[in-house]
């Protein structure tokens, strides 16, 4: 596998140390790692508050964080590892944090525990540490460990992990600075400072006097010696073999495991590791050969005594994380916050009472989005509104104004109308994760979500997308990046958009109202259930064919609920509205721009133009009749709109789209659409409020409002072509066919490739029409048309 992360700078060499230490014109790079739910991301943002990248690994969906700062004159970029429990490479978060720190361009870690579950967090520390890197060991939260009445002896714990710890508190910030001073110490112990140059004046104090003196013994050995654990004296002996014969072999320097001690190393070849074998064949084959001897009679020497090398390495690290965690920690019986969270779970994760409890505060976050985002939202909406006029007042009229108002405004305007929303919903989405409610919420839906091969945690997503109607797909999608395993995130993202979001519900309000106004409530009530059908068992048919695999077990921890600060909910709410107008405004305004185009050329030929502009000219020159009787100058007026709008019709079907829209019209009369609507769902591809405004231009009404839809409404009543079945099929339809552009782009960016972008269209489509036909074949067939 390529490594998924690439450095801004190399790791400095031993010479080059010497000749900055005392200008320190380089920068140390440090890795922040830790368990989900250990307040790492909110020592990250304590520590670079804004002054950070946000991005994706590449060739992977996990997010990569970055952030630059200066600490006593040093330039230090802090990096962000994906939480994870261990570095055993079997998840995308774990393989990158692994790469990361295998890369060489990391010179310490900053390690970020819980306190108050210090035992579980100490599992990653002890792999670190046997990597043989420079580790600080961060107890963070220790305020509310110590109000859990838990004391931890930092001096037994620094010597037995061979980590510098110290407490720390992520939320004030106490300890931060005190653990990069430890860190910077680990990178520089082992640079001989110049003699000429101001020696580097070690870390700051402890922020507790019992500390003092702590890092001085642990720091300079940390780049020497990497932790030694027992794994049995079945193991052990294999590992000092296989130790001998990496550290002996020259080639490996070229290796990508050159930067990590040989006997992790070849720990990882006794489990059977892919990736370090064919690492260790790349640069030495015979050093290859050799192992894979050892480890094959290892493997057939345990399986003799039904044992396995998987099972000694969990029992080890067990037993040395236990022997730790008993002689470091003690309890004084005082358990006020895991009490509170034990009776609050009593409720919030109870198999009813926690289910009635999830649909309220999703109900709750639904409409405090849709509410509250309505009003900037409408502001910004009326703010673009107010651009287009004031651009087609000042341009004259032709394609120049066209292309800026409804090419160039209306893209940029269509993605900024939903910052609103994105940055509300993404707000709440912070405070349910930070507060440690969303644990339960994945827990309570993960019994249902199983039973169609997806995963408790696409309920969010799920919800986001529309799930009670209203939402967008747009941070639907978005919000899939917390799932953890890919073929899930897949087959959640891949049906989120058949949610009733936001854009849709004018076209489902415009088609109920027309077709079945004496139902339209229960209709609307079917819409939504048919959307969640839809997405549950076309999921369902993926996980059983393109994405097929066993389904994950909801294996999480469940943090204790916290308070939430305004400061982590800020920065997360940045990051992500950044993010999503970085990706979905930057692609949509030129394919916004491509739509326009496809609806505007070639032009009308100017002889099928003549008979309308001569009509729209002989009723100006009528107008101009300072004579003329008020009912007769209304009545003119009125045949000139619809002379203007007959002309904008003409050129609509002319122009590329509607010339694509007449050519489907063959195919599509099956599902009963005309080539009117034809153009109208095309339209509907670059945003889905864009069908009932084309649909309306395609019906000489020019652009129609989609709060003001009456007129539309009773032509489309009126239309001989139109009646319940193809009202009904072409709700399915709308419901179900190829996400708009923006969604479609957000897909991209979340799941990597182009593939699963053109497989939604395709798939979507598909499927979309195949239900419309059906709908509108057997209406007919039931009508004996």
């Amino acid at each position: 596998m390529s490594d998924p992360y690439t450095a801004d700078a190399a790791l400095p060499s031993a010479a080059s140390a010497r000749a900055n230490i005392g200008g320190l014109t380089y920068a140390l790079r440090f890795a922040i790692a830790g368990n989900p739910n250990c307040g790492k991301t909110t020592v990250f943002n304590a520590l670079t508050g804004a002054r950070q990248h946000v991005g994706n690994y590449s060739g992977v969906t996990v997010e990569k964080k970055e952030g630059i700062i200066r600490h006593q004159g040093q330039k230090l970029v802090l990096v962000d590892l994906p939480g994870t429990y261990s570095l055993s490479a079997y998840s995308q978060e774990e393989v990158v944090a692994r790469n990361v720190l295998l890369s060489g361009t990391v010179q310490a870690v900053i390690n970020v525990v819980d306190a108050g579950i210090l035992e579980r967090g100490l599992l990653l520390t002890a792999q670190l540490r046997e990597m043989g890197l420079p580790v600080v060991l961060a107890c963070n939260m220790m305020d509310e460990a110590r109000a859990a009445g838990i004391e931890i002896d930092f001096i037994r714990l620094s010597g037995m992990m061979g980590a510098s710890a110290l407490p720390t508190v992520g939320t004030s910030g106490k300890g931060l600075h005190e653990a990069l001073d430890a860190a910077r110490g680990c990178a520089l112990a082992d640079v001989e400072p110049d003699p000429e140059s101001a020696p580097y004046p070690g870390p700051a104090p402890y922020p507790e006097p019992a500390l003092a003196g702590a890092q001085d013994a642990l720091c300079p050995r940390l780049k020497t010696q990497a932790l030694h654990v027992s794994y049995g004296p079945l193991l052990d002996p294999v590992l000092a073999q296989m130790e001998e014969l990496i550290a002996g072999s020259s080639r490996m320097a070229a290796s990508p495991y050159a930067h990590c001690a040989p006997r992790w190393l070849a720990l990882n070849l006794a489990q059977s590791d892919p990736e370090a074998l064919r690492a260790v064949r790349a640069a030495d084959p015979t050093l290859a050969d050799w192992l894979e001897t050892l480890c094959r009679d290892l493997h057939q020497t345990l399986r003799a005594q039904d044992m396995d090398v998987e099972g000694l390495v969990a029992d080890g690290h067990s037993a040395f994380v236990r022997t730790v965690a008993t002689a470091c920690i003690s309890k004084t019986g005082n358990r006020q916050r895991l009490g509170m969270s034990d009776r609050l779970d009593k409720v919030l994760a109870h198999a009813l009472w926690g289910a009635l409890v999830m649909l309220g505060v999703l109900y709750a976050m639904f409409q405090i989005t849709i509410v509250l985002g309505s009003y900037p939202q409408a502001w910004l909406e009326s703010g673009f509104s107010l651009l287009s006029e004031m651009v087609g007042s000042a341009l004259p009229e032709g394609l120049l104004s066209s292309l800026i108002i409804d090419g160039l405004i209306a893209g940029v305007g269509g993605v900024l109308s939903f910052v609103p929303l994105v940055l509300i919903m993404f707000a709440l989405i912070a405070i349910v994760e930070d507060s440690g409610y969303m644990a339960r919420m994945a827990y309570i839906a993960d019994r249902v979500f199983q039973m169609f091969g997806l995963h408790g945690a696409s309920v969010m997503p799920y919800i986001i997308s529309g799930g009670i109607a209203g939402g967008c797909a747009i941070p639907g999608v978005m919000a899939t990046r917390t799932m953890r395993s890919p073929k899930e995130k897949l087959a959640t993202m891949l049906t989120l958009p058949y949610m009733a979001c936001g854009a849709k519900l004018p076209v489902y309000l415009l088609l109920v109202g027309t077709f079945f106004p004496e139902n339209a409530a229960n209709m609307m009530f079917m819409i939504i259930l048919l959307s969640w059908a839809f997405a549950f068992f076309v999921a369902l048919f993926l996980r059983k064919t393109v994405l097929r695999g066993e389904a994950t077990p909801l294996v999480m921890e469940m943090p204790p609920y916290r308070l939430p600060t305004v400061r982590g909910i800020c920065i997360h709410c940045w990051e992500r509205t950044w993010m999503y107008l970085k990706k979905a405004g930057t692609v949509l305004v030129p394919l916004a721009m491509l739509i326009w185009a496809g609806m505007t050329f070639p032009a009308l030929d100017p002889q099928l133009a003549l008979p309308f502009e001569n009509d729209m000219a002989r009723l100006s020159a009528a107008l101009e009749n300072p004579e003329l009787a008020k009912d007769a100058r209304a009545d003119l007026e009125d045949r000139l709109g619809n002379a203007e709008k007959a002309l904008n019709a003409e050129r609509l079907r002319h122009s590329l789209a509607g010339q694509l829209g007449t050519w489907l019209e063959d195919v599509t009369r099956h599902a009963g659409f005309s080539w009117r609507t034809d153009v109208a769902l095309i339209g509907g591809i670059a945003a889905k409020e864009a069908i009932i405004s084309t649909l309306g231009t395609a019906y000489a009404l020019g652009k129609q409002d989609p709060d003001d839809d009456v007129s539309l409404a009773e032509l489309l009543r009126k239309d001989p072509s139109w009646n319940q079945g193809s009202a009904l099929a072409l709700l399915v339809f709308v419901m179900l066919y190829a996400p708009c552009f923006v969604t479609l782009v957000v897909i991209r960016q979340e799941s990597g490739s182009w593939k699963w972008v053109f497989f939604s269209i395709i798939f979507n489509t598909l499927l979309a029409f195949a239900m419309a036909v059906g709908i509108y074949q057997t209406y007919c067939a039931w009508m004996g048309n």
